[in-house]
Order: structure tokens, then sequence, then C-alpha cells
């Protein structure tokens, strides 16, 4: 639980005045970089292919062809902008989760903010790759969208935390409390509720 001697000022732009952080942390820098690998290493191979089989053969008279190839080459270029993206935005991206809502801050030219509701998750997992082993974190996703449709499902992610197992069955137990709060029938709704939590108080 943070206290008010530890509570990070990250999202004191977006946070509600009755809003409580429960929990603040930040993504290890090599697991963080290698989740940009498989997309440079794609990048890597549709270049070599661009280049060993059709500019590198390019004669005089083909050159013209050379501005369809920088456009035809965008996964490349991408790839290796999507690295240094990652690079830069290192600094600027935390993640935490309230009494309300998950929290994501990050940003390249300035500072992002993206927040996910408790009444919008309708999965969530740990998961976790060979490099976030070696360095003793994991990544937490949350999805939204239709529950049963895939393909309208949005991911957001913490990625690569240190004890993520911690952190996943906190947010599961805030996250039914404040489910069964909200959905909670009672058309005139008391400040105290004897039958539930109304107020959820993550000091308790």
């Amino acid at each position: 639980m943070l206290t008010d001697q530890n509570l990070p000022s990250q999202f004191n732009a977006v946070k509600d005045t009755d809003e409580y952080i429960i929990w603040f942390g930040r993504p290890a820098l090599v697991p963080f970089l290698f989740s940009g690998i498989p997309f440079l290493i794609f990048g890597i191979i549709w270049g070599a292919i661009d280049y060993f089989v059709f500019i590198r053969n390019l004669k005089g008279e083909e050159l013209f062809v050379i501005p369809f190839f920088a456009i035809h080459l965008f996964p490349f270029w991408g790839s290796i902008l999507n690295m240094i993206r990652l690079a830069l935005v290192y600094d600027n991206t935390s993640y935490a989760f309230t009494n309300k809502r998950l929290m994501m801050r990050s940003g390249f030219w300035g500072i992002d903010f993206k927040a996910l509701d408790y009444d919008k998750i309708v999965d969530l997992e740990v998961n976790v790759n060979p490099v976030e082993n070696l360095f003793g974190v994991e990544t937490i996703k949350a999805s939204s969208g239709g529950a049963g449709d895939e393909g309208r499902r949005i991911y957001d992610s913490f990625i690569a935390i240190s004890n993520p197992y911690e952190v996943f069955k906190k947010i599961k137990e805030v996250s039914v409390d404040i489910k069964t709060d909200w959905n909670y029938p009672n058309a005139m709704r008391p400040a105290e509720n004897p039958g539930y939590k109304t107020q959820y108080d993550p000091k308790k």
C-alpha cells in the first residue's frame, strides 16, 4: 500500500481528488526494449529480401524505382524507429492501479495517459517471455471489448514489472470489490451500505 510519503507524482495530472493509488511500478529496461525485437526481426528480414533480391540487382536504367523501394522498405525503417521510440519513451513509462481504474503513462514528444476502468476489463492474464524470465519480471495484460469477440478486444499491458503475481491478485481483488459495489442494486445509494462496502477503502 502506498503512503503519503511515497505517493508517486506521475499520475497527479489525471488522478481524481477521491482516487487512491494502490500500486505503482515501472518496467525493467532490457525486457521493455525487448518487446520491440519481434518487429525488428521482421523488419530486418523484409529489408534483406528487398535488398538482396531486388535492389542489389537494379541496373542503371532501373534506378527510377528507388523511391518505390524507399516506401516498400517501411517495415525495415519502421522497426528501427520503433526501437528508438521505445528507448526514448522508457523514462516516461510507468503504471499504476487505483480504487477506480488501471492507469498507464508513456510518451515521446509529450506525456500520454491511458486508463482502463474496472468495469471494462473482461480478461486479465500474466504473460512471460524468456527475456522477462531472465530478469524476474513479467507482463500483465488486461483486455477490454466484447466478451467472446476476440477481434474487438483491446489489450492494455503493464510490461516487464516486478512481483507480477502479487499485482495480478491485487488487481483481481480490487476489481471484484469495485464491480460488486457498482453493480449493487440500490436505487438510492446511501453513503454507507451494510450489505456491502459501498466505499472502497484501500487502507483496509
